[in-house]
């Protein structure tokens, strides 16, 4: 259960601001958003920390709207479909469902992604010499946590990120091997066969 609980705040946490007078470099802010409209598919590992654990998995992404990370280290799989973001228990065969727009990851899966639009606040930004990072937050969602989005400098490519949760709980994803990636079979995003509780409760069934 701790690594669902810790898988949920990953995703499922909402953005808000953590430094009220952070210092925004425009500059780098385009920078990462040129680069994430640029991605059309990846495929990579990652690592997941979160209260002193430690998850492993694969990561898959291809835009617009489909993410899957598979955890090599529990039952465990998310799989986003374009609409809805499934949290799959494989030992119980049960699905959890959120909107994506309800998430972070529904930001990286945009058709257009404007890290300056009407609905997402950049609240800082940071640079050293091998990395650099943004942090973002919902307009009106302050106080409830926060998102960290980590980029490698030369040539830029998604590194991981940080998410803070309302609590101050803090649960991170790092990256390695990722690798531009477009063949996914068909169904690669789809949940089939289990049963399906929603957030606001009530059962479906994937056929």
């Amino acid at each position: 259960m701790r690594r669902i609980f810790a898988v949920c705040y990953l995703l499922f946490a909402v953005f808000a601001l953590s430094t009220a007078h952070s210092a925004v470099d425009n500059a780098l802010v385009q920078r990462a958003e040129r680069y994430l409209n640029s991605i059309t598919g990846l495929s990579g590992n990652f690592e997941q920390t979160h209260a002193g654990t430690t998850d492993r998995g694969t990561f898959s992404m291809l835009r617009p709207g489909r993410i899957r990370l598979d955890y090599t280290t529990s039952p465990i799989q998310l799989i986003a479909n374009g609409r809805d973001l499934f949290f799959v228990d494989n030992a119980l065969e049960q699905i959890t469902t959120v909107p994506m727009s309800a998430t972070p990851a529904g930001i990286l899966v945009r058709d257009n992604i404007s890290l300056r639009g009407s609905d997402i606040i950049v609240s800082e930004t940071m640079q050293d010499q091998n990395t650099f990072s943004v942090r973002m937050h919902m307009q009106g969602a302050e106080g409830m946590g926060n998102m960290l989005m980590t980029f490698n400098n030369n040539p830029v490519s998604m590194a991981g990120w940080t998410v803070v949760d309302a609590t101050g709980a803090v649960t991170t994803i790092r990256f390695s091997n990722l690798t531009t990636r477009t063949n996914f079979g068909r169904n690669f995003f789809q949940v089939q066969g289990m049963r399906a509780t929603g957030m606001a409760g009530g059962d479906t069934f994937f056929e």
